[in-house]
């Protein structure tokens, strides 16, 4: 009997500890990781184990079906670009990502756009370097990275546990690298491919302490600087004050910081418009209202505290639903708006000035 007992308390031991260490390395139980040398050498922080070896994504493309969306409007999408040669649009309540080659794929109905995953839930971005992608399938709370084939994107790797939510994935070149951003726990996750291999590997993990319990929603990378937005006001950080963070590319320390007011708080993506203004799109105010959403316009982001900005919403995109993602393709700009009915995709440019002209609804 006595045997019995201290053999389950063995057991009970070695799974405790088995956690435990689990805990320590950031990885659950069920969803277990790989760990590697990088084929470069470079230093890391985790490596996942890939589905499919190098070796066998051809064949595993040719067995791939295409899948084509069958859905003919899109429900809250939150992405809309284009990498490379390929367009994208990340389709976020539909809970899939879509493709088009066309060089006038903005113009194609839904029904002929194919999907490059629908293993996600209400994911927001995907970025890539024309090769390998990655997107953030936000309340997975994971990171999927694809492998482009041809004409088929098949899933190489995924990183679970990237913090919570998930919600803006940048690639930039000038780094090389692909930077992920948990909206709900100020945590940023930078990934690189290694050497000589489609391999990719988490290799830094950083907080911005001043963003940990707050929805923030993205950041912007610009001019070796990295801008993340301003969010609502949480009781899990109470000395947040709403502002816009500045920080330094390489080291993430705190540059400038520019306060907004209550009434634009919670903002969904902020980008340089390349001709001296800025665009900010807005959710909601500090309270969470919605009836707060609008596209911001201003040339100093050190005016938003005063109230130094303009709302072109209304004027040049009807006012209906809520701003929330812009994308640049050579001289054009597209908007992404959540609305229930009505033109989600827009597409506009700035003539040399700096002013919206040629305003036209796509999808």
């Amino acid at each position: 009997m006595k045997k019995t007992v201290f053999s389950r308390n063995r057991i009970l031991t070695i799974l405790t500890v088995a956690a435990f260490a689990a805990v320590l390395s950031g990885c659950s139980l069920n969803k277990p990781r790989s760990f590697v040398p990088a084929a470069d050498g470079s230093n890391y922080i985790s490596y996942s184990e890939r589905a499919v070896p190098e070796n066998q994504m051809s064949s595993t493309a040719a067995a791939t079906e295409r899948r084509f969306n069958f859905w003919q409007s899109l429900s809250v999408p939150t992405q809309f670009n284009r990498i490379r040669d390929t367009w994208f649009i990340v389709d976020c309540y539909h809970n899939q990502i879509l493709f088009n080659d066309a060089p006038d794929a903005q113009y194609i109905a839904l029904t002929d756009w194919q999907v490059v995953n629908s293993d996600i839930t209400q994911g927001h971005t995907i970025a890539g370097d024309g090769e390998i992608f990655l997107a953030d399938d936000t309340e997975n709370n994971r990171v999927l990275v694809f492998e482009r084939i041809v004409d088929k994107f098949i899933t190489t790797q995924t990183y679970w546990n990237t913090g919570i939510r998930p919600h803006c994935t940048v690639y930039d070149e000038d780094t090389a690298t692909w930077y992920v951003w948990s909206s709900m726990t100020g945590e940023l996750f930078l990934f690189r491919r290694a050497a000589g291999t489609t391999d990719v590997y988490l290799t830094e993990q950083h907080t911005i302490e001043k963003l940990k319990g707050i929805y923030i929603r993205s950041f912007t990378i610009d001019r070796g600087r990295i801008y993340f937005v301003s969010g609502m006001p949480s009781s899990d950080n109470p000395d947040y004050k709403p502002a816009i963070l500045c920080c330094d590319l390489k080291t993430l320390e705190i540059v400038k910081e520019y306060p907004v007011p209550d009434e634009i708080a919670g903002m969904a993506q902020i980008v340089h418009s390349g001709k001296n203004d800025w665009f900010i799109t807005v959710s909601t105010d500090a309270a969470g209202d919605q009836g707060a959403a609008a596209l911001l316009r201003t040339d100093d982001l050190s005016h938003l505290a005063d109230g130094g900005y303009t709302d072109v919403f209304a004027e040049y995109f009807g006012g209906n639903g809520t701003p929330y993602n812009l994308s640049q393709v050579d001289q054009y700009w597209y908007l992404t708006v959540h609305v229930s009915e009505g033109p989600c995709i827009w597409r506009f440019e700035l003539d040399d000035a700096g002013g919206i002209t040629n305003v036209v609804s796509l999808f």
